[in-house]
């Protein structure tokens, strides 16, 4: 399965990619590849560390993408609902 982001630029924004960009289209992908790629490194070790610690887990895939497939973690958008309920919670107790 893969996904297709479109993004719409001012003609002003247009303008200032190309001044740093020599293939703004290039860039872009490359720039979403690349924060795509650290992620999954780092859900990659996160799960390692998970399995590892877990004497339950006998053996561990060999296959990032299926380390990273597979790996039961909450989104950017759940972690920040979480983290703004805690705040409110912690701010009724403060009241």
């Amino acid at each position: 399965m893969s996904s297709h982001y479109t993004i719409e630029l001012t003609e002003s924004e247009v303008k200032a990619m190309e001044f740093v960009a020599f293939d703004v289209q290039e860039w872009a992908e490359n720039a979403l590849k690349n924060r795509a790629r650290q992620a999954i490194d780092e859900i990659y070790d996160l799960e390692v560390k998970r399995m590892t610690d877990d004497p339950e887990i006998t053996s561990i895939p060999a296959d990032k993408d299926t380390v990273v497939l597979s790996a039961n973690l909450p989104s950017a958008s759940e972690r920040q609902a979480e983290s703004e309920a805690e705040m409110a919670a912690m701010t009724a107790e403060e009241a």
